[in-house]
């Protein structure tokens, strides 16, 4: 007779440390997409007198165990998917390296990985039928999960529970250790894992611009970026209805939208009244209370909800994203300016994809015209050496800058270095001009 859930996971139940215990040198850790399990990393960094060449990868680190010094490098290296800017320094100096996803970004990294010997993550507790839910964030959970020998679950009663595709059974976990939070940690993050900032003025500017590209019942999506994350409650959406949510993040203001009818999915083709999700961010805890176990919130794998031909289903996508840089050709640069690393490419390029393939799609790309402190040109004849690419010029559509908008597709190249001329700060103008007629004209 099979053992039930309740009695299999009270045997799974052990300490943080007895459960890491199941750690060998050699091995290679995984600790999945969002806050790392705080009590499973503070056991795995006490045991680095005890471990020699343990390969850690963790996909969007925000809390320091240390392990980043390279006085530790013999007993644990790193590996990093996507680099968020309390760790940009240490990157610059080569403490962890940085493994490139595919398309989807997300589940490919891990499958990447290949051969995973433990995996630790964060799940809440099981519900009457033993399934633990993922939380806030699903990203590649599941699939990464079956690919593990060892998995390791902090159970964390904080965490939400949605619709979609966000749980999995206690029978699929090896052991469960109680979740050490927060505030019991320093070195923590808060529900959400990020930091609060505030909007200047070009931001506000860029959002005006931004506002007069939407449309009522468009589908949205709009990724992780100082700009872009700033667009809603800035006031992109006010005075639109029907409008629909597709996107890997929900960044600040979605949720509220959400709430106020704003969001509703109406005219949606797939997915229809749902809000469709790989992570909800970016919101306040009151938030998170409205999202959990709410049928409108729908989470599923990056790998479905970043395939261009899923966003592509819905028509009028209008996927919005933040740059670093941009060049006269209409190369986006989200990740690098030069060889100096600031993020992923998160999943821009399935959404420029995506949304050229959508009837009444468009991309726009939004970005201050300047870099802080207004001494470099986010606009520039050509990428800078070692600049990645991350959206190629076939695929570039919009541009907004506090200046205005450009409109890239179906011009020539000439057009296009004009278009982008117009609304790169007057500073740069003219030398802009005169590097654009050297470049592509007698």
């Amino acid at each position: 007779m099979s053992e039930n859930w309740q009695k299999a996971y009270r045997r799974k139940l052990v300490s943080a440390e007895a459960a890491v215990k199941v750690v060998r040198s050699g091995d290679k850790v995984v600790f999945t997409h969002g806050r790392e399990p705080l009590a499973l990393g503070l056991a795995l960094a006490a045991r680095r007198s005890e471990l020699q060449n343990v390969k850690l990868y963790l996909a969007n680190p925000h809390t320091d165990f240390d392990w980043y010094s390279p006085d530790w490098r013999e007993s644990f290296s790193i590996e990093m998917s996507y680099i968020l800017p309390d760790f940009r320094e240490r990157f610059k100096k080569r403490y962890y390296d940085l493994v490139v996803g595919g398309l989807t970004g997300f589940t490919s990294q891990y499958q990447a990985l290949n051969q995973i010997d433990v995996l630790l993550t964060e799940v809440s507790p099981p519900d009457e039928s033993g399934l633990c839910s993922f939380g806030a964030s699903v990203w590649g959970k599941k699939k990464v999960i079956k690919s593990a020998r060892t998995v390791i679950a902090e159970v964390n009663k904080e965490l939400i529970r949605t619709y979609g595709d966000n749980s999995i059974h206690v029978s699929e976990i090896d052991y469960f250790v109680e979740h050490l939070y927060a505030e019991e940690f320093k070195g923590g993050s808060d529900l959400l894992g990020r930091a609060i900032g505030m909007p200047g003025k070009v931001e506000e500017k860029i959002a005006r611009y931004v506002g007069t590209l939407t449309n009522d019942g468009d589908t949205l999506q709009i990724g992780v970026g100082s700009t872009s994350e700033w667009l809603v409650p800035l006031g992109i959406l006010d005075n639109r209805v029907d409008l629909g949510w597709h996107s890997e993040v929900t960044p600040r203001g979605v949720i509220k939208k959400v709430r106020d009818g704003t969001i509703n999915g109406r005219y949606k083709n797939c997915h229809q009244g749902k809000v469709v999700t790989v992570a909800i961010g970016g919101g306040i805890k009151e938030d998170l209370e409205f999202v959990n176990d709410n049928p409108i919130f729908e989470l599923y794998d990056a790998d479905y909800v970043l395939d261009p031909r899923v966003i592509a289903s819905n028509d009028n996508v209008l996927a919005i994203n933040s740059a670093l840089c941009i060049d006269l050709t209409g190369q986006i640069a989200a990740e690098s300016t030069g060889w100096s690393m600031f993020g992923g490419p998160g999943g821009q390029l399935a959404f420029a994809i995506g949304s050229h393939m959508s009837k009444g799609g468009r991309f726009i790309t939004a970005l201050p015209s300047t870099t802080s402190g207004g001494y470099l040109s986010r606009i520039v004849s050509s990428l800078p050496e070692g600049t990645i690419v991350t959206v190629p010029r076939t695929l570039s559509d919009i541009v907004v800058t506090e200046y205005g908008i450009a409109k890239l597709k179906g011009k020539s190249q000439r057009e296009r270095a004009l278009e982008l001329i117009a609304i790169a700060h007057p500073t740069f103008r003219q030398e802009l001009d005169r590097e654009a007629h050297c470049l592509f004209w007698p």
